[in-house]
């Protein structure tokens, strides 16, 4: 069993990345090195582009192989590990929150969980081009404006990303309000689930009746309100739970339950098992 920690890992960005700007390029073949072969989460908005081969990866308990060419981006929230790479060629990049644009970040929330996009040649030429860009305009550190334009060359780099994705939904203009609806109370959760339990309050912070909220979101996506809360809690749980050594008690109050009895039942209600249960069955 390997060793785990208090809190769930970190990956910062090294000391010398430019101002929460990390960018590299690069062929792996066989393990990963242990930073990224352990669980943990970025210190940052991940994006990934396959130019080559395969990547395996684990994302909150499921495992995903990404084969070339294709993309994927993970939100910094999502808990992951590299298991193994095969004659994979990759360029990968991590930027911080204040780094991205707040029109881009909100997309980049509606994009969350991952989701492995196939790209066609001529789409991979130009994200690998693009990437190549950001990766040499990292190295002029002596421009005026090094920051600066790096910066705004990530975030071009960005919306390729996210313009792929979208390209594989409805476009923007053909939204339901229904839809629009359901991905701002999405955007609400992951910012209030620890503390916001009720349906009535995500109403509330969204300016809607409780009713018309629930019709919205369980329209959109089959589920109501109250089980999408549930949902997010319980991942969160688990990967506390499976990640770190904090106690069912300790991780009861990070989630916002002094009862720690109710918690208990609500995840064994939800899992099929006890906290503890859970953990001895998926114990690192």
């Amino acid at each position: 069993m390997s060793k785990r920690n208090k809190n769930i890992p970190i990956n910062r960005l090294p000391e010398g990345s430019g101002k929460g700007i990390m960018m590299m390029r690069g062929s792996f073949h066989g393990s990963p090195d242990s930073e990224v072969k352990r669980a943990h989460r970025d210190g940052g908005y991940t994006f990934i582009i396959q130019e080559k081969g395969n990547t395996t990866l684990e994302i909150d308990f499921q495992t995903y192989c990404i084969k070339a060419p294709a993309i994927v981006y993970l939100n910094p929230h999502q808990v992951h590990r590299v298991i193994s790479f095969d004659k994979a060629m990759i360029s990968t990049w991590i930027v911080t929150e204040e780094n991205i644009r707040t029109a881009y970040l909100n997309l980049l929330e509606d994009l969350t969980p991952v989701e492995i996009l196939r790209v066609g040649p001529e789409k991979l030429a130009v994200l690998i081009d693009s990437a190549a860009l950001c990766m040499k305009l990292s190295e002029e550190k002596t421009e005026v404006l090094y920051h600066s334009i790096l910066k705004e060359s990530c975030n071009t780099l960005i919306a390729l990303i996210i313009s792929q994705y979208l390209a594989q939904e409805k476009p923007i203009g053909y939204h339901t309000r229904f839809e629009d609806i359901t991905r701002a109370f999405k955007t609400a959760l992951e910012k209030n689930y620890k503390h916001v339990k009720n349906p009535r309050d995500y109403a509330r912070l969204l300016n809607l009746s409780t009713p018309y909220l629930n019709e919205c979101v369980k329209f959109t996506t089959g589920k109501p309100v109250s089980i999408h809360i549930q949902h997010r809690i319980i991942l969160e749980a688990k990967r506390l739970l499976f990640h770190s050594v904090k106690s069912v008690k300790e991780i009861a109050v990070e989630l916002g339950y002094d009862d720690f009895s109710y918690f208990s039942r609500l995840f064994s209600k939800a899992v099929g098992m006890s906290p503890t249960a859970f953990l001895e069955k998926n114990r690192e």
